[in-house]
């Protein structure tokens, strides 16, 4: 009786600590694909001066969104010399948003609500730990 108290006491201390190093694991999906969408975003201006599309065979990498894990990558802001990356997540990183610009400022727009409130202006970092720490 005493060895399954313990176990359980152990498990109820543990579980949650081993959840949220799951959930952190997972958001390196996003950053991972934000850094490497802008990499192919400013390689794509390097050959066309624009981050739009040229033209129906020259597609501009933020033309479609892609999953990245569960996380879904867009452009909500595409300009001639300007973007705006997304990463959305669903699922079990549902409530985060991060960004990324063409000039390479990282945020934290949306968190879900166990991790905390975001500022109205957001993070100006990617954030992966619980009580807002980058």
């Amino acid at each position: 009786m005493i060895t399954v108290a313990v176990v359980a006491i152990l498990t109820a201390l543990a579980l949650p600590s081993y959840q949220d190093y799951v959930l952190r694991g997972r958001l390196v999906d996003a950053t991972t694909a934000l850094s490497s969408l802008r990499a192919r975003m400013e390689q794509y201006y390097q050959d066309n001066r624009t981050y739009k599309s040229v033209s129906k065979t020259i597609v501009s990498p933020c033309a479609n969104s892609s999953m990245a894990g569960t996380f879904t990558v867009s452009c909500p802001t595409l300009e001639d010399t300007s973007y705006l990356l997304q990463a959305k997540g669903a699922g079990s990183t549902v409530g985060f948003v991060f960004t990324m610009d063409n000039s390479g400022t990282q945020a934290t727009t949306g968190l879900p609500k166990a991790w905390g409130e975001v500022p109205k202006a957001g993070y100006a970092c990617w954030i992966a730990k619980k009580g807002g720490t980058c």
